[in-house]
Formats: C-alpha cells, sequence, structure tokens
C-alpha cells in the first residue's frame, strides 16, 4: 500500500503548483473538485488496505486496476489544474483537447479500478450489508441500469456533448468558472457510465448493443467535428484575431473528429477480438 498512499500528496499539492509559481489563488470550483479527488483517494486506499488485508494483495482488485484508478485521478487533477485551464480559456483546440482526454482516457481509466467495490470496502464492516442492499433496491438500480446500459449511456453523452458545445453554453462555460466545472462533469458522469457499459461487454463476451453504441458515438462526433472543421467562420467568443480564431476551431474539429474516432474504432476491434476469442474456444456466443 505504500506506494499508492504515496500519492496522496500529489493531490493536496497540485493546487499550488500551476504556472510554476509557490502559490496560485484557485476559485472555489476548483478547489472543489480538488476536495473530491482527494476524499476519492483516501476512500480509494482505505478501501484497498481492508480489502486486501481480507483477500489478499492483488485480489478482489489486481494492482493494474488500483494503478489505473490512481492515473485517472492524477490525470483529472492536472485536466482541471490552473495552468490547463488558462489554455483553455485562450484556445478552443485546448479546450477541446482538455474534454477529449476527460472523456477517452481519464473517464475509462477510472472505470478500471473498480472505484464503486473498492469505496464499500473502506465502510466499516457492519455498513457493507445494508448499504449494497441500498443500492439493490429498484430505486437506485433501475436508473443505475438505464444509465450504464448501451443505449443509455450513449444517449446521454452525445446529448450533453451537443447542448454543451451550443455557442451560448460553451461561452457561458468558458466565462463562468462554476459553470466550467458544471461542463466538466457533464461530460464526465456520462462518460464514466458509457466505458462501464464497454468493460461489462467485454467481461460478459456479449458485444451486440456495446458495438452499436460504439459506432453511433464515433459517427455522431465524427460529424459534429467535421461541422467545426469546415464552418466558415468561428462559432464561439475568442480573443484571437479572426485567421487564427478559424485556424484554432478547425484543429478543435479534426481533434474530435480524428483522434476520438481513432481511439472508438480501437475499442470496438478490442471487443470483437474478445468475442472472436470466445468463438474459437468453442464456447457459445451470445446473440446480439
Amino acid at each position: 500500500m505504500r506506494p499508492l498512499i504515496a500519492l496522496l500528496p500529489f493531490f493536496a499539492a497540485a493546487p499550488t503548483q500551476a504556472h510554476g509559481e509557490a502559490s496560485v489563488a484557485f476559485d472555489a470550483p476548483t478547489l472543489w473538485l480538488y476536495g473530491l479527488m482527494l476524499g476519492a483517494v483516501v476512500l480509494y486506499v482505505r478501501g484497498l488496505r481492508n480489502l486486501w488485508s481480507s483477500a489478499g494483495r492483488g485480489h478482489g482488485v489486481r494492482r493494474r486496476e488500483a494503478a489505473a484508478f490512481l492515473a485517472g485521478l492524477a490525470l483529472l487533477a492536472v485536466l482541471v489544474s490552473d495552468g490547463v485551464e488558462g489554455l483553455t480559456t485562450s484556445s478552443f483546440a485546448a479546450h477541446m483537447v482538455q474534454h477529449e482526454v476527460l472523456m477517452l482516457v481519464v473517464a475509462p481509466l477510472l472505470v478500471l479500478g473498480r472505484p464503486l467495490a473498492t469505496w464499500t470496502w473502506a465502510l466499516r464492516a457492519a455498513a457493507r450489508a445494508p448499504v449494497a442492499h441500498a443500492f439493490a433496491h429498484p430505486a437506485w438500480r433501475v436508473p443505475w441500469t438505464a444509465f450504464t446500459s448501451p443505449l443509455g449511456a450513449t444517449a446521454a453523452q452525445l446529448v450533453l456533448l451537443v447542448v454543451w458545445h451550443i455557442p451560448w453554453a460553451f461561452d457561458r462555460a468558458a466565462s463562468d468558472p462554476w459553470m466550467h466545472a458544471l461542463q466538466h462533469t457533464c461530460f464526465l458522469a456520462p462518460a464514466l457510465a458509457f466505458w462501464w457499459s464497454v468493460f461489462e461487454a467485454r467481461r460478459r463476451k456479449h458485444a451486440g448493443p456495446v458495438m452499436a453504441a460504439l459506432f453511433i458515438t464515433m459517427t455522431t462526433t465524427g460529424a459534429f467535428g467535421a461541422l467545426l472543421t469546415f464552418a466558415p467562420r468561428p462559432w464561439y467568443a475568442t480573443s484571437l484575431p479572426p485567421a487564427e480564431a478559424i485556424f484554432d476551431q478547425q484543429l478543435g474539429g479534426l481533434l474530435m473528429w480524428v483522434p476520438g474516432g481513432i481511439v472508438y474504432l480501437l475499442a470496438a476491434l478490442w471487443l470483437m477480438a474478445g468475442w472472436l476469442a470466445r468463438d474459437r474456444d468453442g464456447r457459445p456466443l451470445q446473440a446480439p
């Protein structure tokens, strides 16, 4: 556990390292985000300690899964740091990189770490069964199942993606710290649900619905990126000169279109490889 605990100071120190200065005045939303991330790390490390004390080190949650979760949170801390946020206020392309990394790198890393199960182990032994029973109740289970289903996660992700790229909403988020924090949350939450469905499909060898979800997401985000790339004028408020502004938007559109599409394509190929491997082993495939 010592290597994991050693990562905790990173989250405590991150708000004071932006721009290479000794200290930086952070706005309230950013401090809330860092507080939530620090709390998530503390609970995760506590849960791992309890779980591995009971089941053995590396059992229940593997070391690489724990490393993935902590790496995802560390990357998230960097993405919302003052230095990165400063770049995103002056460049649409930088803003797009921030969102793409949030949805395509941070989200799957966090899901790989199996945080819900690990946080449960952070509770006292007497509290674990009641909490598990509460989450099994239909009032929680039904909306959770809908939100983390391939269709539900895809719909939520695409709707929020489009809504937050409406010029009024995007410009407001760029100028209002609380709106910007809400924007990050609206991108991360459905991305977590989306990648949850992807990894569940891989585990259960039931790739059909998620393959469709990956295709829909890839084509929709690609089409939106193409619109940004070929738009004749900037869509969003900017301090850049017109020629630089349109180039900046075109670059941002390309980043959504090409690298984003490649990630979804690779995820689909990874699912298909697992599906075909199951077929070669002679085990029956589930119908899509």
